[in-house]
């Protein structure tokens, strides 16, 4: 498999059979700007929105005809299971920003989970739903969703075998969040492999938790 990163929560995932799943395309150039990820050009067969935000549900400028994948509930798109969990984009129960969508794949016999836009710390009842997880999605930039130190949080619930940080500030990104770099401080086990795309398998996964961080592609 192999996951390329375009920026802010939207990443491309490449089966071993080609099958080709975006997650949370957003539209390049949103909110006046601060949205300076460039255009994703890339066709998919399958296309995941956590929510109807403008960072993150841009289907309409993607090209070809990709089945869109929304909303809460167990699916089955070209062969690969897909859970929809039913969180919230904020700590209030979606007072705030509405309702968010955590998307648990099955992948070349590994479990991916994208978080979306989460707004909040984990309930039993969600860890639960979203099981095992080999390779975990993860915002980490505060102001929209959880910040650094709640995203350790929900590292730690999950257990991921590794986590790849999402929705953080970069030079393409004029959004009031937080870098990377607040969530990295104090841990170890990270990899920056000064790329925008990395490969995995079931056999090479680490034993114990590690963050990729990719460099984005747009």
């Amino acid at each position: 498999m192999k996951i390329k990163w375009y920026g802010h929560a939207s990443f491309l995932v490449t089966t071993e059979q080609g099958i080709k799943i975006i997650f949370d395309p957003y539209e390049s150039g949103a909110y006046g700007g601060q949205l300076a990820y460039g255009k994703i050009k890339d066709e998919a067969d399958i296309v995941l929105t956590s929510h109807d935000h403008a960072d993150h549900n841009d289907t309409k400028s993607l090209p070809g005809s990709p089945q869109i994948v929304k909303g809460s509930g167990p699916k089955n798109v070209k062969g690969i299971p897909i859970k929809g969990i039913s969180t919230y984009h904020d700590p209030s129960r979606g007072k705030e920003r509405g309702e968010n969508t955590i998307f648990v794949l099955s992948v070349d016999e590994m479990q991916l989970c994208h978080l979306g836009d989460l707004g909040h710390r984990l309930g039993e009842k969600e860890v639960v739903e979203i099981g095992p997880v080999d390779i975990l999605f993860l915002p980490v930039g505060g102001f929209f969703t959880i910040d650094a130190r709640e995203a350790t949080e929900v590292a730690q619930q999950i257990k991921p075998k590794v986590v790849i940080p999402m929705h953080f500030k970069t030079s393409k990104c004029g959004f009031p969040i937080s870098p990377v770099e607040d969530f990295l401080k104090g841990k170890t086990h990270i990899k920056r492999p000064g790329t925008n795309e990395i490969s995995f398998d079931k056999k090479s996964l680490p034993s114990q938790m590690e963050i990729v961080v990719l460099e984005h592609a747009l």
